[in-house]
Order: structure tokens, then C-alpha cells, then sequence
């Protein structure tokens, strides 16, 4: 993955909420709990032999990691504009019905930036395979989009804002 440190990412208006909410709570109430865990392992004694303080030393890099990163995306975040969505074709911030045409199955996913991406909350990122396909693309449309399974069709039902 490309380095992101002057890349623009977009976003949408959630996404973005969601990751200042994420960055607010690493930096204030998650440091102050690893700072009191730190605290106490150092009260055990000897640091040489004390997993709780190798455990909560490694969870603060790991927390200062994320923190780190999450300055730098919203640091190169932009807010996806309304009017950059379109409905007449897909889009970042497109919901889009779609139906794989083997299987006949229809599913709806609203077209995010890799940094909002959860397929689980029907998020899909415009980087993934279906993402790159449909990206552009209209209503009636139909993609074909080669995966690890081979080649699979997919024809855009709905576009919506």
C-alpha cells in the first residue's frame, strides 16, 4: 500500500466523525488507563521479569502506533462534498445495489474509501476488486471482476445518493 502521508483521503461525513471520536478517546481516556496499568506493574519491582509491564509497554507502542496513524489520515482527510455523489453513477458515497449474476444474489453497499471499508456494515472500499469495478459505472450496467475464484459478473441494479 502506498505510502499516506501527503495521499488525500476522502471521506465521508460519519467516517470522518468516526475516526476524530476513535482519536479522541486513544489520546485522552485509553493513554490515562495505560498510564495507571504502567503505574502499577512498576509497583511489582522488577521490571526485568514483569510481563504485566513488557504487556502494557507493548499495548502503549501499539496504542501510540494507531494514534500516529490516525492523525495522519484525518491530517489529509477531505469530506466528501454532496454534490460529488452522484445518482446517476457510482461514486464514493454511492449506495449501490448490486446483484452477482450466476448466483442471482443482490446485495447493497454504499462505496467508502479504504479507511472506512467494513463489509460487515455494508461499507465497501472503492480500492477492493467489486469497488474498482463498479466505480464509474451507471445503472444497468453489468462488471465483470476477476477474483481469486475466477471471474465473476455483477450488474448494477440501483444507484442512489
Amino acid at each position: 500500500m502506498a505510502e499516506r502521508d501527503d495521499q488525500e483521503i476522502i471521506l465521508t461525513k460519519e467516517g470522518l466523525e468516526r475516526l476524530e471520536k476513535e482519536l479522541d478517546y486513544l489520546k485522552s481516556t485509553r493513554r490515562e488507563e495505560l498510564a495507571e496499568r504502567i503505574k502499577q506493574a512498576i509497583a511489582f519491582g522488577d521490571l526485568s521479569e514483569n510481563s504485566e509491564y513488557e504487556d502494557a509497554k507493548n499495548e502503549q507502542a501499539f496504542l501510540e502506533g494507531r494514534i500516529l496513524n490516525l492523525e495522519k489520515t484525518l491530517r489529509n482527510a477531505r469530506l466528501i462534498e454532496e454534490s460529488e455523489v452522484s445518482a446517476e453513477m457510482v461514486t464514493l458515497g454511492s449506495k449501490v445495489e448490486i446483484q452477482e449474476t450466476k448466483s442471482k444474489k443482490k446485495m447493497t453497499y454504499t462505496l467508502v474509501s479504504s479507511v472506512e471499508a467494513n463489509m460487515r456494515e455494508g461499507k465497501m472500499s472503492n480500492e477492493s476488486p467489486v469497488g474498482k469495478a463498479i466505480m464509474g459505472q451507471r445503472a444497468n450496467t453489468t462488471v465483470n471482476v476477476d477474483t481469486p475464484s475466477g471471474m465473476l459478473k455483477y450488474k448494477i441494479l440501483k444507484v442512489e445518493i
